[in-house]
């Protein structure tokens, strides 16, 4: 059963760090600080006062405008702050406890990750070196892998995606993955252990396949040249992969 209390304890931390995390996504791969200065319209300039910044709710109140020139609001903002929301609601209810934190900070940097992934194709170190440490400070309290099977699972997980780079790149000769797209995978098997990967990955190759495939479907142009946001798919399936593995194994046991 869900706790409610603790959900909506989890539900308000999201919608906070998910209008730090919207601002990161929209203004780090334009090179403009995310620390320095006050938040202002992108539009007029406006500095920004503390009714227009209330998550979520200041967007709709506006109806997704700046109430002094009227330039619309990325719907990003609200979209990440409801996504943030979602998971501190469903990591604190479910667990209201330090795990329960735990898997919230791990949700929450995914879907930032995945979100930059998706617009930029872009994995800075920034993110996933923290969360790989995070997965060995803060992972004991979300899963039973042991120091071991993280160690292993960080290890393997660069390794694995670092020599599919080197790979593509000696017979390709040109790059075909990116190594953000190791440091991620490695990060997550900080987390959850060597012996999610090979679920993760299948899960995000499928994915991966089904979009490059609805993107043809649709008549969207795929070629040997076209970029695919892997990172965005490791990220999609890092908990269902690792749950995948975790219920084999009992059903195995």
């Amino acid at each position: 059963m869900i706790e409610v209390f603790p959900a909506l304890l989890g539900a308000t931390a999201g919608a906070i760090a998910g209008s730090f995390l919207a601002t990161i996504v929209l203004r780090w791969p334009q090179g403009r600080s995310v620390l320095r200065g006050r938040s202002a319209c992108d539009g007029c300039g406006r500095i920004l006062s503390v009714f227009d910044l209330v998550p979520m709710a200041s967007a709709l109140a506006q109806r997704g405008r700046c109430r002094t020139c009227g330039a619309p609001i990325d719907p990003l903002h609200g979209r990440v702050e409801a996504g943030c929301a979602i998971i501190g609601a469903l990591a604190l209810g479910f667990s209201p406890d330090p795990g329960g934190a735990g898997w919230a900070l791990l949700g929450w940097l995914l879907l930032t990750l995945a979100v930059l992934d998706r617009r930029h194709f872009w994995l800075p170190d920034a993110l996933t070196l923290p969360l790989a440490f995070l997965g060995f400070t803060l992972g004991p309290w979300t899963t039973d892998a042991t120091l071991a099977d993280r160690a292993i699972g960080a290890l393997a997980g660069y390794l694995t995606l670092l020599l599919v780079a080197l790979g593509y790149r000696r017979f390709r000769r040109r790059d075909g993955l990116g190594l953000g797209d190791a440091k991620l995978l490695g990060a997550l098997g900080a987390w959850f252990g060597w012996q999610a990967l090979p679920f993760i990955l299948l899960l995000a190759a499928s994915v991966g396949l089904l979009a490059v495939l609805a993107a043809m479907a649709t008549g969207g142009r795929v070629d040997g040249t076209t970029r695919v946001p892997l990172g965005t798919f490791l990220a999609l399936a890092a908990v269902p992969g690792w749950w995948l593995a975790t219920v084999l194994a009992s059903a195995g046991g």
